[in-house]
């Protein structure tokens, strides 16, 4: 029983480390990336907060699954956090 409860409320905190793990490498990235263009920084840092907002609402949806509202959010911010690092891969790529 107390496993139980203890996994129910440690879940909402490992869903959420996920995509504030990639929040984290893409805030590394920026921070060493001082002489690269603008336009990769931007994407870099758009990409880092798409994921922690990502991360802020999949904490949420977790404790309130019926609220189909967070889980669309997620799954937006998510994506747009992908498409900025792809984004940023190619304009790391075309620099080179």
């Amino acid at each position: 029983m107390g496993s139980r409860v203890q996994g129910s409320l440690t879940e909402p905190i490992v869903n959420a480390s996920r995509p504030c793990t990639l929040a984290g490498l893409s805030l590394t990235v920026l921070k060493f990336s001082s002489e690269d263009p603008l336009l990769f920084q931007l994407a870099l840092l758009v990409g880092a907060i798409m994921f922690l907002f990502s991360s802020l609402f999949i904490f949420f949806y977790t404790l309130y699954p019926t609220r189909r509202e967070l889980w669309v959010l997620t799954s937006t911010t998510f994506l747009v956090g992908l498409c900025c690092a792809i984004l940023s891969s190619i304009i790391l790529l075309m620099m080179y």
